[in-house]
């Protein structure tokens, strides 16, 4: 009996019951009984998905589950394929809009108030200091998360046509990430938020720099308007605590949730998850999965031709989104969610003393994902604070319409030539990371120097450590693509010495950066005030 004939039997046995002379109120009664399982088949209309045509419905009609294809590659359900980075970053993402809400019930956005709201969420709110925790830590988990799934795809080739636009895009929830952190590292308004933030407003003004050594900053003072607008005045206040306040709690999470929401249909567009052509073979061997393969059930997707990526593929290898997908999707979601409530219970997010503009921080540290630019800014302010990052940025971005080569994409470092580059460049920016590092320190640079002190400013500017660095990095990539004959290799070449560069940087100024900005083996070496 089909679900429609149940439902017009029911409807029958109701009149009967009424020609009995049953009272409408029993009848009220029995449908305020059935009411919640009603509810449940007006929602899942398709009852348990027991056939693979049930379970594309239970995935189509589903406003949720309908950002996921029907069927999905097993291979992209391989923990290496993705290393789930990408759902953990989602989650993380959700994780911070619901602990975010949470938070903006109790908190101030005003100088005066801001600082005794963030001690009552701690000490008064009930469970307050556990949604801080997790809200603070997940922050640094997604910008953690965001780098390595950004490397992820960058050495399993995920850019390579027809993926382009979506690391463009992938490139732009970078940045987003990058200011949602900032602009919420200023709302506790302590001594480390405010001079964190003090920091990241004098490298908007860094410009400035240029502009005085060219003696064009009475006209053209873009250093003074990028601050300005940053801040809403000449230095961090109210102005700025309202304007990061409504960045990070209205602009920034909108944009970032329609580009996620671009991120991901481009995905399922493009065909799915990156994979090699090796993946697409028939198994040579039984596989083990969680449904039998089907036997005929292709659709009219899987049978004309055509030159997208969703047409023209076999379903072998294939299996039903539900519940495969979901199975991995959950597993991973538990994972993120468990790691940030287990660092939200153990750890406490920091929490200085209230921001005081006559009393510095010394040293003032950015956030750590901002440290290796702040090392980069005691050298220059501007090329270490707009032009070096700008420079790495648009270049990442452009990877994808620089390196055109048609190769088995899907495959990590691009095969054995690919691993021994990407060694050989490990080795490279290590040697000349370092190297560099180390000269400054026992050496300094242009302006330590008695007999460069009259060199004019945009000279100190243009060469510095930062500008060396991306100079030599770029020879080697060049090196790279005439020896191998190759621009992936090159790219990988120059990818991997920005990353060992980050995280060198990252180090040196968490580790041996003290006060003054000065160069300690450790932070017991510094001196007693």
């Amino acid at each position: 009996m089909t679900k429609d004939d149940k439902g017009s039997t029911a409807t029958v046995e109701t009149s009967e019951a009424r020609d009995k002379g049953d009272s409408p109120l029993r009848e009220f009664g029995a449908n305020l009984v059935s009411t919640p399982r009603e509810f449940r088949d007006s929602v899942v209309r398709h009852g348990k998905p027991t056939s693979d045509r049930a379970k594309s419905q239970v995935v189509m009609s589903n406003f949720f589950l309908h950002i996921l294809p029907v069927r999905i590659h097993m291979h992209s359900l391989k923990a290496a394929t993705t290393l789930g980075l990408g759902v953990a970053t989602f989650v993380l993402f959700i994780i911070l809009c619901f602990t975010g809400v949470l938070l903006m019930v109790y908190y101030k956005p005003a100088v005066d108030q801001a600082y005794g709201s963030m001690l009552d969420i701690m000490n008064v709110v009930p469970t307050g200091r556990l949604i801080r925790n997790v809200h603070r830590w997940s922050a640094h988990a997604m910008v953690a998360c965001v780098f390595l799934h950004m490397a992820r795809a960058f050495y399993t080739s995920a850019y390579k046509k027809p993926r382009q636009f979506n690391w463009v895009v992938g490139m732009g929830l970078f940045v987003l990430t990058l200011a949602l952190s900032f602009t919420g590292y200023l709302l506790p308004w302590d001594q480390l938020a405010y001079w964190a933030v003090t920091i990241g407003a004098n490298i908007a003004q860094s410009p400035r720099e240029v502009t005085d050594a060219l003696g064009v900053t009475g006209v053209f003072d873009v250093g003074g308007v990028q601050k300005e607008l940053l801040l809403g005045a000449h230095m961090v206040g109210q102005e700025a605590l309202i304007r990061f306040y409504v960045l990070h709690v209205v602009v920034l999470p909108v944009i970032t949730a329609i580009l996620i929401g671009v991120h991901f249909w481009r995905i399922r567009k493009d065909g799915g998850m990156v994979r090699p052509a090796a993946a697409d073979a028939p198994p040579v061997a039984p596989v083990l999965s969680a449904e039998p393969a089907p036997l005929k059930t292709y659709g009219l997707m899987g049978l004309m031709k055509g030159r997208t990526p969703a047409v023209n593929l076999e379903l072998r290898n294939t299996v039903t989104a539900w519940p495969n997908a979901l199975y991995v999707i959950g597993a991973a979601t538990m994972v993120t969610v468990l790691s940030m409530l287990l660092l939200g219970f153990w750890f406490d997010a920091p929490l200085k003393e209230m921001a005081n503009p006559a009393v510095p921080e010394n040293p003032a540290k950015a956030p750590w994902y901002f440290l290796g630019l702040q090392e980069l800014v005691s050298y220059s302010a501007f090329m270490g604070g707009v032009g070096i990052p700008a420079i790495v940025v648009l270049g990442i971005a452009l990877v994808p319409f620089l390196d055109r080569e048609k190769e088995d994409a899907g495959v990590w470092f691009s095969g054995k030539r690919g691993k021994i580059v990407t060694l050989y460049s490990v080795l490279f920016g290590t040697v000349t990371v370092v190297g560099m590092l180390c000269f400054t320190v026992k050496f300094g640079w242009l302006r330590d120097w008695e007999a460069t002190a009259h060199v004019p400013q945009i000279v100190i500017t243009a060469f510095n450590p930062g500008t060396v660095f991306v100079a030599l990095f770029a020879l080697w990539s060049i090196v790279v693509v005439k020896v191998t004959r190759s621009t992936r290799m090159g790219a990988i070449a120059l990818f991997t010495c920005f990353l060992v560069g980050f995280v060198i940087l990252t180090y040196f100024a968490t580790v041996h950066r003290g006060p003054n900005w000065d160069f300690y083996w450790s932070q017991s070496d510094w001196p007693v005030h």
